[in-house]
């Protein structure tokens, strides 16, 4: 990968392309569109999964169900690089990617989860098991589970982030279960029988259990159509970076950053490192933490160079970023490159030991070096990356971007305070 993408830069740099900004802008909203158009038809296919499990519930459905929601992950994930600098999408993500969950607000756990604490009293009120709920005082008719009483009656219920009814990570818990294994083999290993009717039915409550998978299913695609509707030719988040070329690249200079600093490297990889839980995993019911790190470094490097491979394998591409730092500052220009080509290298250094055997939760626990050289690799990467973003910034004459940062990276002594 990195010989590639340093070999295209290099061939770039000799023969420059004059890149226009509001069509690299432009490039960007395509790009944006097309990448929410793979998430909802890889979502679709796992609506269609998921019923077949429900209809018919046996260990074949289940993991259909499951390898579905694993591919609708690969084009999400590359779409979190407009989470940041773009509030249309920032306001919507937490429907559909929120993250870490109580999971016992869904759904029954194992004792040692514990129960209701100070900092969520819902953290075990268990949907599934009870249609009548009662949420900060008041009576909620849970009797019929559907997609506006996941939405708008127990998504951060009470107000706390960690009541996750909705998206992709509820959808995983009811897939995989809890992972009960530490730092040890295995995913959630949740039986296909607690969608079974009857006298076959494991864990209770397998109808309701079906009704909230259901429910949750829906509402992804729906929230997903309306996603891809924003970035269409007169949709609103498409209007918003489009509209001044300017604002558009500090849009997309911010995605990158923040998502490469603050969130990934710091939140998500070197926060769960220090504090060596295997909780801090992004998907961590399914063991599927490695490829969501990758997806989301490549949706930043595919920002920057202008291009999007989609899941039917065409491509989306056009004037980009890189062409118009390398106009400005040809030596940024392939610092950048070559920095986010190495990322990607190291974030797949980390997925090829996963896909291996050797689990992302597994590299969390504390003494594992190997672990911890694979994880802070990729840290590192993005850190360095973030850098050159803003020598990037500074070349194309913008404003200089407050990156989303992290205690873990920041003030690390914060983390265990």
């Amino acid at each position: 990968m990195k010989s590639f993408v340093v070999a295209t830069t290099a061939a770039l740099i000799a023969s420059p392309v004059l890149a226009d900004k509001a069509s690299v802008v432009e490039n960007y909203a395509n790009i944006a569109q097309a990448k929410y158009e793979d998430s909802l038809s890889t979502a679709k296919l796992l609506q269609a999964a998921v019923s077949e499990l429900i209809a018919n519930p046996t260990d074949e459905t289940l993991a259909n169900a499951k390898s579905a929601w694993l591919a609708s992950r690969v084009p999400y994930q590359q779409t979190e690089v407009y989470r940041f600098g773009n509030a249309i999408v920032d306001d919507w993500e937490g429907k559909v990617n929120a993250w870490p969950l109580d999971e016992g607000l869904i759904d029954y756990v194992d004792a040692s989860y514990g129960g209701a604490t100070d900092e969520n009293a819902l953290a075990v009120l268990n949907v599934i098991a009870n249609p009548k709920l009662t949420v900060a005082g008041q009576e909620i008719d849970a009797s019929n589970i559907t997609p506006e009483l996941l939405s708008g009656e127990l998504h951060e219920a009470d107000e706390i982030e960690s009541n996750v009814a909705t998206g992709y990570h509820a959808i995983e818990f009811l897939l995989w279960g809890q992972d009960l294994n530490g730092h040890g083999t295995g995913a959630g290993a949740r039986p296909a029988t607690d969608y079974a009717t009857g006298d076959d039915c494991t864990g209770g409550n397998c109808d309701r259990r079906g009704d909230y998978l259901k429910a949750a299913t829906d509402l992804l695609v729906s929230d997903l159509e309306w996603m891809v509707a924003q970035w269409q030719t007169g949709g609103d988040a498409r209007g918003e970076v489009t509209g001044n070329a300017d604002a558009g690249l500090l849009a997309m200079l911010t995605g990158m950053g923040s998502l490469s600093y603050g969130e990934q490297a710091g939140e998500r990889m070197k926060l769960g490192l220090m504090l060596n839980d295997p909780e801090e995993e992004h998907d961590c019911f399914s063991d599927n933490t490695h490829n969501s790190h990758f997806y989301d470094g490549l949706g930043v490097q595919n920002i920057f160079l202008g291009t999007y491979k989609r899941v039917d394998g065409s491509v989306v591409t056009g004037d980009s970023l890189f062409g118009l730092v390398a106009e400005k500052d040809a030596a940024i220009a392939a610092a950048l490159t070559d920095d986010l080509a190495q990322t990607m290298q190291d974030l797949g250094a980390l997925k090829s030991a996963a896909d291996a055997g050797f689990a992302y939760d597994q590299m969390l626990e504390r003494g594992n070096e190997k672990g911890e050289m694979l994880i802070m690799n990729a840290v590192n990467g993005l850190v360095k990356q973030t850098k050159s973003i803003e020598r990037a910034t500074t070349a194309l004459g913008l404003d200089l971007i407050e990156f989303e940062g992290s205690d873990s990276l920041d003030n690390p002594d914060a983390v265990f305070q």
